[in-house]
């Protein structure tokens, strides 16, 4: 298994000295230990790029706090609800209770930001342990680093299964047995969907020369002719580049309609396929069923 430490964990390295900030000076990735996880690999890395993301995401969010903060501020009594939780409510919206210091009075409260508590977050900006029970034979530092990175495709495709493609309700389980068939379903549908992702690449944005990496925790990069692709929105023969998801709207419009004469006479009529909807099926090596659960 491959997964990584939340942020109080990764404090506790630090506290303890088992990962010292300083050496992300010299490298961006290193192996550490920690007696908290014996017989465990730990990769320390620290991208600098997601440390400005986490920076100004995090100044984003103090600004917006002050700003609502300094409402209340003006306006302390014109509301039903006591100054105490209003002032709550504003700092679970951007989630910054952490990063101020409130004193209540009979007049109102005042507020200041915590600066030790900002500097002690930000000397974490960008900075992320993976943990694995995988062997240094099996993966070495780098390609753990590379496989936990690839969680990220399983996620997107959880997601695109739950909410965008498949638009999967959700539905609560009582019993062992369905939550187990329930699983299986998912699974088995994102089993499908990665299929035909691989199968349709050529219709659509996905990068099928990504440039190597010499660098694990860098950025991935997109070849010249992904560029390309996002750009015109095009192919390199002119043809529309597609997403997944108008993939299957323009499938949608592929029909089959019953069609009932006065003698009583009763066929189905498959609708012309369009040109892009017979590359997809030769891309699938199906052919257009003519009847549901027929060829």
């Amino acid at each position: 298994w491959i997964t990584c430490l939340r942020a109080p964990q990764i404090r506790t390295l630090v506290d303890d000295e088992a990962l010292w900030l300083g050496l992300f000076d010299e490298t961006n990735l290193a192996a550490i230990t920690h007696r908290n996880y014996p017989g465990e690999r730990l990769i320390a890395c620290r991208n600098p790029d997601l440390a400005r993301l986490r920076a100004n995401k995090r100044e984003e969010l103090l600004v917006a706090t002050e700003k609502e903060l300094t409402k209340l501020l003006r306006s302390p009594d014109k509301s039903k609800y006591p100054l105490p939780i209003r002032v709550g409510r504003v700092l679970d919206r951007y989630k910054m209770a952490k990063h101020f210091t409130l004193d209540f009075n009979d007049k109102g409260f005042a507020f200041a930001r915590d600066t030790n508590a900002i500097a002690a977050e930000a000397a974490l900006d960008g900075i992320y342990v993976i943990r694995t029970s995988v062997s240094q034979d099996d993966l070495d530092d780098a390609k753990a680093v590379e496989a936990y990175k690839g969680l990220s495709v399983v996620e997107r495709n959880f997601r695109h299964l739950k909410v965008i493609d498949l638009a999967l309700r959700p539905i609560h389980h009582y019993s062992e047995n369905r939550v187990r068939a329930h699983v299986f379903l998912s699974m088995l549908a994102l089993y499908v969907t990665w299929h035909l992702r691989e199968a349709l690449a050529p219709l659509m944005f996905v990068d099928r020369e990504i440039p190597e990496r010499d660098d694990p925790v860098a950025p991935a990069l997109r070849s010249d002719a992904a560029h390309a692709k996002d750009a015109t929105k095009g192919g390199p023969n002119g043809e529309i580049i597609h997403s997944f998801a108008t993939l299957l709207a323009h499938l949608g419009t592929l029909t089959r309609n019953t069609v009932e004469f006065t003698q009583g006479v009763i066929i189905e009529q498959l609708s012309v396929p369009t040109p892009l909807q017979r590359q997809v099926f030769e891309l699938i090596g199906s052919p257009i069923p003519v009847t549901i659960g027929g060829k």
